[in-house]
């Protein structure tokens, strides 16, 4: 039997290709791509001669179980995506599965991917984080999605189309409130730029500049400064930290406005939280 190697390619810069990348696709008998001619131009580069097979959301159920079937038959492959590590926010996960199913060997030969990229140079928490990839694009589900990462403690990440981008930056300014962010975008090629600043902040800077490229964002956990560790959100917590200011002679309206600065939440959620903890008393 074969072996399914997941082979990370570059992000942008070529000289992010490990040489045992580059020994792998010398090696192996057929390699499996998102694009071909992308692949194709990173093969050229590199000299390598290899018959090409496409592998992507589009055909996956047909080319999937006909890589399989390659594999079972003693051929070694190689899937790469257009950038960055196979099978994240890629279909490669499904045929990761259909290899497993088959008792195949999978191997993997780490390349960068954008996320963990973009989190390292972002200034935010980097101990705990969550990765969502990219949003719904059902209105609903999207609402939804961004309800549930509101309290997530956890850096979150999202991958992003620049033709979205100043659309969920101003979601994320009405659902998340003022806490940091990092939009990173073209990392690690010719253009590669990292801005920082609150939700509206980059809304803003984005509506004067039109978005190019691929992006990622990261946003500060609910209750965390950038680089330190998350507070518990919870009703009482929030509570608690109004009625501290209150006690110092901080209005109401204002202790609410900092409490929420402070955890990353909106106004209306501490209002909230507040309100349930006196109704639960």
């Amino acid at each position: 039997m074969g072996t399914l190697y997941l082979v990370g390619t570059p992000i942008g810069n070529l000289e992010d290709l490990t040489l045992r990348a580059i020994r792998t696709l010398q090696e192996v008998d057929l390699i499996a791509a998102e694009d071909t001619r992308q692949t194709l131009k990173l093969l050229s580069h590199l000299g390598v001669h290899k018959p090409l097979v496409s592998y992507h959301e589009h055909n996956q159920r047909t080319a999937g179980p006909a890589l399989i079937e390659r594999l079972q038959n003693g051929e070694n492959v190689a899937l790469v995506t257009d950038a960055g590590m196979p099978a994240i926010s890629d279909p490669g996960e499904d045929l990761v599965r259909l290899a497993l199913e088959a008792s195949l060997p999978v191997v993997p030969i780490p390349g960068p991917t954008a996320f963990a990229t973009a989190l390292v140079v972002s200034g935010l928490a980097t101990q705990r984080f969550v990765f969502e990839g990219f949003l719904p694009v059902k209105k609903k589900e999207r609402r939804e999605a961004l309800e549930r990462l509101r309290l997530e403690s956890r850096t979150v990440i999202l991958y992003e189309a620049p033709h979205r981008l100043t659309d969920t930056l101003a979601e994320l300014a009405e659902t998340l409130g003022e806490r940091p962010m990092a939009v990173a975008r073209e990392l690690t090629k010719l253009h590669e730029e990292v801005l920082r600043g609150t939700p509206a902040q980059l809304l803003a800077h984005f509506r004067d500049h039109a978005p190019r490229g691929e992006f990622v964002l990261v946003i500060s956990g609910a209750g965390s400064n950038a680089g330190a560790a998350p507070e518990e959100v919870t009703p009482e917590s929030l509570a608690a930290a109004v009625a501290a200011l209150e006690a110092t002679g901080v209005d109401r309206k204002a202790a609410m406005k900092q409490v929420a600065n402070r955890f990353g939440l909106t106004k209306r959620d501490v209002y909230q939280a507040v309100l349930e903890l006196k109704r639960d008393e």
